[in-house]
């Protein structure tokens, strides 16, 4: 399978959160291998290895390991992805979970769900519960508290007067910042637990919840959007697709190797050449597609020089970049930044 892509909105808050907390832009961008161009469109798509490098990188330069956490619980979904005005818009928390589940893709991939709906609303002997049914293994558990925190928050501030959370159950061990869970949380919290959950008030799944009745309209046009978006992933969702997964994070390098790529993807070389051509299309094709759509993208968003990237594309010299955007769009490559001003 390939790697799982995410939406580049999440990695670029987090990002701005964390160098507000001292950590270095710079250094927080090169150990992903991103740049500011790729994060300039929240639905723009980036591996979630790019956004897990970050993550590390930032909690060691700033000593705090419950830093994704914190840029969670003070964070607004709805101004990092479309899934959160979706869910702000819902008619009622059941209908939100279900929103939840539906657009998951659009905030971030995970191999780990088997086909299952990551998110569940589970009643049981009078009590209600939010089981995530993520696999955790290892560092993986901040995802797990993040998206447990998401809930949290969004519903501590969209109701600041009606208790949501009511206590937590976690199967991970009791992380470094455990000591900031109840001020942090500010619920029960237990660990080595059979399962994920988080219990809820009952009255968010009763006729007295403080849900208002959500606008149709406004959840009409943002799930447009997202439907948009989920149809267009789903057409990329193809050999090609993962292909370009794999090597645009080494686009810089010029030179790539389809050895390598097979490898990555588990797969011989001569599988790969026998799938692509299935596809009526080669690896070089490929290569030279990718690095003229991040080409343009790259001078649209006038974040970086002609130069710049020529670099972040592989180029080993700006003239062979210039030559080649002539050859793909008829224009040199500051005339079209120019014309995208």
């Amino acid at each position: 399978m390939s790697q799982p892509m995410m939406a580049a909105g999440f990695v670029a808050a987090f990002l701005d959160f964390a160098v507000s907390r001292g950590a270095d832009r710079a250094t927080l961008i090169g150990v992903a291998d991103l740049d500011d161009a790729m994060l300039s469109d929240q639905d723009s798509r980036v591996p979630v290895a790019a956004y897990q490098a970050v993550i590390a990188s930032a909690m060691q330069q700033t000593s705090d390991t419950a830093l994704l956490l914190r840029h969670t619980l003070e964070s607004r979904l709805e101004m990092i992805s479309v899934v959160g005005q979706i869910v702000h818009h819902s008619a009622s928390l059941p209908h939100s979970i279900e929103q939840l589940n539906r657009y998951l893709r659009l905030m971030a991939e995970t191999n780990t769900l088997a086909g299952r709906d990551r998110f569940e609303l589970l009643h049981h002997a009078g009590e209600v519960w939010i089981v995530d049914h993520m696999h955790v293994a290892g560092a993986d558990y901040i995802a797990l508290e993040a998206s447990f925190a998401r809930f949290i928050s969004e519903f501590r501030r969209s109701f600041p007067d009606q208790t949501f959370e009511l206590e937590m159950e976690v199967t991970y061990a009791p992380p470094p910042h455990v000591g900031e869970y109840p001020d942090l949380f500010q619920i029960p919290v237990r660990f080595h637990a059979e399962r994920n959950a988080l219990r809820i008030d009952p009255i968010w799944v009763s006729e007295e919840t403080g849900f208002e009745p959500g606008n149709a309209y406004v959840f009409g046009v943002f799930t447009r959007h997202a439907d948009a978006l989920l149809d267009q992933l789903e057409r990329e969702d193809t050999l090609r697709a993962h292909i370009e997964a794999h090597i645009l994070p080494d686009l810089h390098q010029g030179s790539l190797s389809m050895d390598k790529v097979a490898r990555d993807m588990g797969m011989s070389r001569q599988t790969l050449y026998r799938r692509l051509k299935d596809e009526d299309i080669t690896f070089a094709e490929i290569h030279d597609d990718l690095r003229q759509r991040m080409a343009r993208d790259y001078l649209t968003a006038r974040k970086v020089s002609v130069n710049e990237t020529a670099y972040l594309l592989g180029f080993s010299e700006a003239s062979s970049f210039v030559r080649a955007f002539k050859r793909w769009t008829g224009q040199s490559p500051r005339a079209f930044r120019d014309a995208a001003a």
